[in-house]
C-alpha cells in the first residue's frame, strides 16, 4: 500500500482521485493548494500527484519547494494544458512524470507499480526559457522529458531522427533549458563542410599551419567555451576525423592544426538521420565512437506518427508566414489533407508548404487544392532486405501510429490494432517499446478492471 498525497484545487478532482486511488488499495491524503501542500509531505509520503495550474503558489513552484528537499518523493504532475514548456520544465526540476488529465483507473495503477523508492536527489532550480518546440503528442512529450532529465547532464547525447524532424531544436533546447544557457551554443554541419576543412573547423589551426592559414582560428570546440557544441550529420563525418572526435570527447582535450593540446569544456550534442548502428557493421562508422556518443539517445519521431501536432504546427506557420498582413485560415478540407499527407520532408516541409500556401493563396481561406503535398520519396536504402524485417518495420509502425493517435493508452491501441492487450505489451517489448510511460487517458467503456 502507498500513501499519495494528492494536490489540486479543483475538488471534484481532488476526490475524483482519492477515491480511485482508495479503490485501488492506497491511503489519499490530500491538499487544495501548494501551500498546503508544501507542509503535508512527510517521510510517509510515497508520491504526489500535483495539479499545475493552482491559484496562489502554482505547480512549478510547489514541485520546486517539494524537490529542494533532498529526500523528496517521487512528484507526478497532472494538467490539462501541457505544454512543451512546463514539460520540459517540470521534468528539469525532478518530476517523476508529467501526465495530462483526465487519468485513468489502469493508468493509476500502472503508474504507482513503476513508482521508484525513495531517494535523495537535489535538483537546480533555474527557470527555463522558451524552448521552440511544438507539439503535445505522447511522443513528442516523450522527446520533452528526455529533454528535460537530460538537460543538466553533461553525458554526451545523440539526437536521431529523419531529416526535417527539428534535430537541432532539440540540441538548442536542450542547451537553453541546462546551466550552460549563459554560453555559447554552436552548431556544426559536419556533411556540409569539406573533408580538409573540417579538422580546422572544429580543433582550430594556427597562423602557417598550412596555405592559407592567415591568422590563428579557435575553432568550435573553443568558440563554444562553456556552452554547447552541436555536431549535426555527424554520421557524415570521414572515419580519420571520427578518431580525433572520439579522443577529443574521452580526454576533453583537442588539438589544433599545427598548434599544441588544448582543454575543452563544452557539452557535445550529434544527430544524424543515419542509422549509425548499421553503418558500423558496414564498417562505415567507428564502434568505440558511437558508444561515446550514445549515452543518452533521442529519438524524433517523424510527423507522420505525430498527427495530433500537424495543425498546431501549421497554426504556428501560419502566424509567422502571415506576419504584419491578415492571417488566412485553413479550411476543413485542408486540415485533413494536412493530416493525412505522407511528409517525407516532416516538419521541415510542413513550415515550406505553409510559407508557400500563405505567399500563393489570394483570400482568407487557404483550401486543399491551395495545399502541394509531395509524395513519399522510395528510399531503397532504408529499405528492409528481407521479408521477416520488413514486417517487423511495418509492425512497429502501425503500433506506434495506434500509440500516438490514442494518446499512449495501450488498451485503447490494442482495439484500434484489433490484438489482445497482452501481445500488445509482448511486440512492445520487442520493439523497446515497452519503457514507454503509459497514457493518462482513460479507456472507454471499462466498467471494472476485468470488464
Amino acid at each position: 500500500m502507498a500513501t499519495i498525497l494528492i494536490v489540486d484545487d479543483d475538488a471534484a478532482l481532488r476526490d475524483g482521485l482519492a477515491e480511485t486511488l482508495t479503490d485501488l488499495g492506497h491511503e489519499a491524503i490530500t491538499a487544495a493548494s501548494g501551500r498546503e501542500a508544501t507542509g503535508m509531505v512527510s517521510p510517509a509520503t510515497d508520491a504526489v500527484l500535483l495539479d499545475l495550474r493552482m491559484p496562489g503558489l502554482d505547480g512549478i513552484e510547489t514541485l520546486r519547494r517539494i524537490r529542494a528537499d533532498g529526500d523528496a518523493p517521487p512528484v507526478i504532475v497532472l494538467t490539462a494544458y501541457a505544454s512543451p514548456e512546463n514539460t520540459i520544465e517540470a521534468m528539469r526540476l525532478g518530476a517523476f512524470d508529467h501526465l495530462v488529465k483526465p487519468i485513468g483507473r489502469d493508468a493509476l495503477r500502472e503508474l504507482i507499480a513503476r513508482l521508484p523508492p525513495r531517494r535523495s536527489q537535489q535538483q537546480d532550480t533555474a527557470s527555463a526559457d522558451d524552448s521552440g518546440l511544438i507539439g503535445t503528442s505522447e511522443a513528442m512529450r516523450r522527446v520533452q522529458k528526455t529533454i528535460g532529465r537530460a538537460a543538466d547532464a553533461d553525458a554526451t547525447v545523440l539526437i536521431r531522427g529523419e531529416t526535417g524532424t527539428g534535430k537541432e531544436l532539440v540540441a538548442r533546447a536542450l542547451h537553453v533549458h541546462s546551466r550552460r544557457s549563459a554560453s555559447a551554443f554552436i552548431a556544426v554541419n559536419c556533411a556540409a563542410i569539406p573533408r580538409d576543412l573540417l579538422e580546422s573547423e572544429l580543433f582550430g589551426h594556427v597562423k602557417g599551419s598550412f596555405t592559407g592559414a592567415s591568422s590563428d582560428r579557435a575553432g568550435a570546440f573553443r568558440d563554444a567555451g562553456a556552452g554547447t557544441l552541436f555536431l549535426d550529420e555527424i554520421g557524415d563525418m570521414p572515419l580519420p576525423m571520427q578518431a580525433k572526435i572520439l579522443r577529443a570527447l574521452q580526454e576533453r582535450v583537442i588539438t589544433p592544426v599545427g598548434g599544441k593540446p588544448v582543454m575543452v569544456s563544452a557539452r557535445v550534442v550529434a544527430a544524424t538521420h543515419r542509422d549509425l548502428a548499421r553503418l558500423v557493421a558496414s564498417g562505415a562508422f567507428r564502434q568505440d565512437l558511437y558508444y561515446r556518443l550514445n549515452v543518452i539517445p533521442i529519438e524524433l519521431p517523424p510527423l507522420r506518427e505525430r498527427v495530433q501536432d500537424i495543425l498546431p504546427l501549421a497554426s504556428h506557420f501560419l502566424a509567422l508566414a502571415s506576419e504584419g498582413r491578415p492571417r488566412p485560415r485553413l479550411s476543413d478540407a485542408a486540415i485533413d489533407k494536412l493530416a493525412h499527407a505522407p511528409w517525407p520532408g516532416n516538419v521541415r516541409e510542413l513550415r515550406n508548404l505553409i510559407e508557400r500556401a500563405c505567399v500563393l493563396t489570394q483570400g482568407a481561406l487557404i483550401d486543399a487544392d491551395d495545399l502541394d503535398i509531395a509524395d513519399a520519396p522510395h528510399d531503397e536504402e532504408t529499405e528492409p532486405s528481407d521479408l521477416p524485417a520488413a514486417v517487423a518495420r511495418l509492425e512497429e509502425r502501425l503500433i506506434r501510429r495506434a500509440l500516438a493517435a490514442c494518446g499512449g493508452n495501450r488498451t485503447e491501441a490494442a482495439r484500434q490494432l484489433k490484438i489482445n492487450r497482452q501481445l500488445l505489451y509482448t511486440k512492445m517489448q520487442r520493439y523497446g517499446l515497452g519503457d514507454e510511460p503509459a497514457s493518462g487517458n482513460p479507456t472507454r467503456a471499462v466498467g471494472k478492471d476485468d470488464a
